[in-house]
């Protein structure tokens, strides 16, 4: 498993912004870590997670810590994962079923 390291993207798996992708920005410490999506791009806000909430994946980008949302942004279309991080890592919810309704 990928470690929790500045640059590293992962996947929410707790709170209203389950699904989605976002980047670490800032490792605060061994339980929590600043992350963005950033809003613009996913969704996901900046703020302070822990780090049990989180996913790593094994995408990264270049980043510097505490690098603002704009610089995320230009490292994310640098990188050509901007698609990546608008893709939901939650499965699509599929037609109702007919025999329920």
């Amino acid at each position: 498993m990928p470690s929790m390291e500045v640059g590293r993207v992962c996947v929410k798996l707790l709170g209203r912004e389950a699904g989605k992708k976002c980047v670490v920005v800032d490792v605060v410490d061994k339980n929590y870590v600043l992350i963005t999506g950033p809003k613009s791009v996913t969704g996901v806000r900046r703020r302070r997670t822990n780090v049990d909430h989180l996913e790593p994946t094994s995408e990264q980008i270049e980043l510097k810590k505490g690098a603002p949302d704009d610089d995320v942004e230009k490292a994310l279309s640098k990188g050509k994962k901007t698609k990546f991080m608008k893709e939901s890592a939650l499965p699509t919810p599929t037609a109702t079923n007919p025999e329920r309704a």
